[in-house]
């Protein structure tokens, strides 16, 4: 049976636990990109592994999700979330040891399937120990620690990377991950009942709708906020020639909102009459705006273009980061909570690999298009100044198309939220409050999060 929400004391390091090493991912994402092109002076410059600095976290970082959520639900949340710690701190130890693309490479997998295990872990046992406001409050501080790891990854990695090397960054992922794993010793154990059948991953959850429309806000996420974030400064320093710092601190614009609107949108929810579906609807607009906005940015323009579609970005990325996760484990029984997770996981990280892989692959192609050097596009590709316009032209018709597929993930969450609102209204189904159960679903939802399964 799972721990009884009731046994959590608030002056426990339960939650302060689980958001520290939390907070660490986006960094992981974040800022390692920002040190790409000193990573490249070091090691070398071969697009193909210098790639996989970034995607050889992120692919084992979206598989492993869905594992780890289908292993959480059988050894227990707790016990997921110490090996995850283990092996992300591993990972970032013989990051900051590498003398080759290769061992960076290798040592970015162990630190992705590390992380991956920290956030399945992490938001079960959020979904599992807390109820009530409690429960609100613990999800929206989740997403603060998600939107601080953003907020503060590129500018600290670009502070440290000008100041002590690429190898520092890594370092620093560590020494947080230390003072997580110190601890997260106060978690209690937390296990659901016994299920009864005995499949890996029950994708049945994904039958209903509530769960697969929420599932989808972070693709478009992923999409306009995760890949521009990873590779926009490479842009700004290939395009308008902004070192690592100048950088970091203009991508402030873009992930502090990130910072503040998780915490504000769990007060509003509960103080107003919002509904998270009118939150979802605007953030996914917001990610629309401001892609679009970054077509402003080119050879002839300037910095003082970039602060207001940085600042869409960041709404459209903040909005629904911790409603998303709370509301898509409400809609499923709690005894299904790690497989949900790793499920919404998959959906979040898998979406985040293809699509910064695809970014960065496509935008590659398309700079080797313009210019007769290979050499020269992948230093260019790299965020090496020297050949703006090109890299430019690359990056509109990135935007573009970043634009069109957040249209079309629109389009696919209002179908299916539309049409789960039908089949209720045809059962005679209540509706659901957003401060009584799932924001989107408006049919009955599992039991409450924490409790044992019917």
């Amino acid at each position: 049976m799972a721990t009884d929400v009731q046994t959590v004391s608030t002056r426990s390091l339960t939650l302060p636990s689980i958001l520290v090493a939390q907070f660490v991912i986006p960094m992981s994402i974040t800022g390692t990109a920002i040190a790409l092109p000193p990573i490249s002076d070091d090691l070398g410059t071969a697009a193909g592994p210098l790639q996989w600095v970034v995607n050889g976290f992120n692919v084992p970082f979206a598989l492993g999700a869905v594992l780890w959520g289908a292993a959480a639900d059988r050894i227990g949340y707790r016990t997921t979330f110490r090996a995850g710690i283990g092996l992300a701190l591993l990972g970032g130890l013989l990051s900051a040891a590498s003398n080759s693309l290769l061992m960076l490479d290798l040592s970015r997998v162990i630190a992705g399937l590390g992380s991956a295990a920290v956030l399945t872990s992490a938001t079960s046992l959020l979904s599992s120990l807390y109820a009530g406001q409690a429960r609100n409050r613990a999800f929206g501080l989740f997403g603060t620690a998600i939107g601080l790891g953003m907020a503060v990854g590129p500018t600290v990695s670009g502070l440290l990377t000008s100041g002590f090397g690429w190898r520092m960054i890594f370092l620093a992922h560590s020494a947080v991950l230390v003072v997580a794993a110190v601890m997260q010793v106060s978690i209690p154990h937390v296990r659901p009942q016994p299920r009864a059948d005995r499949r890996l991953i029950d994708f049945r959850v994904l039958r209903d709708r509530t769960f697969l429309a929420i599932s989808l806000v972070p693709v478009a996420g992923a999409i306009a906020f995760v890949t521009l974030e990873v590779y926009l400064p490479n842009g700004l320093s290939a395009i308008l020639a902004l070192n690592p710092t100048q950088t970091g601190l203009l991508v402030l614009f873009m992930t502090v909102p990130v910072l503040l609107a998780p915490i504000g949108v769990a007060r509003l929810l509960q103080r107003t009459r919002l509904t998270p579906m009118a939150v979802i609807v605007t953030s996914l607009f917001s990610l629309l705006i401001g892609a679009l906005g970054l077509l402003l940015l080119h050879p002839d323009g300037t910095v003082i273009d970039l602060p207001l579609p940085l600042l869409f970005l960041g709404l459209g990325w903040g909005l629904s980061i911790g409603l998303v996760d709370g509301e898509a484990l409400a809609a499923v029984p709690a005894h299904l909570a790690g497989t949900a997770a790793g499920l919404l996981n998959l959906f979040r990280t898998g979406s985040e690999a293809i699509a910064v892989g695809a970014y960065s692959a496509t935008l590659a192609l398309l700079i080797r298009h313009s210019l007769s050097d290979p050499a020269v596009a992948d230093s260019v590709a790299a965020g090496h100044p020297g050949h703006p316009d090109a890299y430019a032209a690359a990056l509109h018709t990135m935007l573009l198309a970043i634009a069109a597929l957040v249209v079309v993930v629109m389009a696919a969450v209002w179908l299916l939220h539309r049409s789960q609102t039908r089949r209720d209204h045809s059962d005679d189904a209540p509706v659901s409050l957003p401060c009584q159960g799932p924001g989107l679903a408006t049919g009955p939802a599992g039991p409450p999060s924490g409790s044992p399964a019917a």
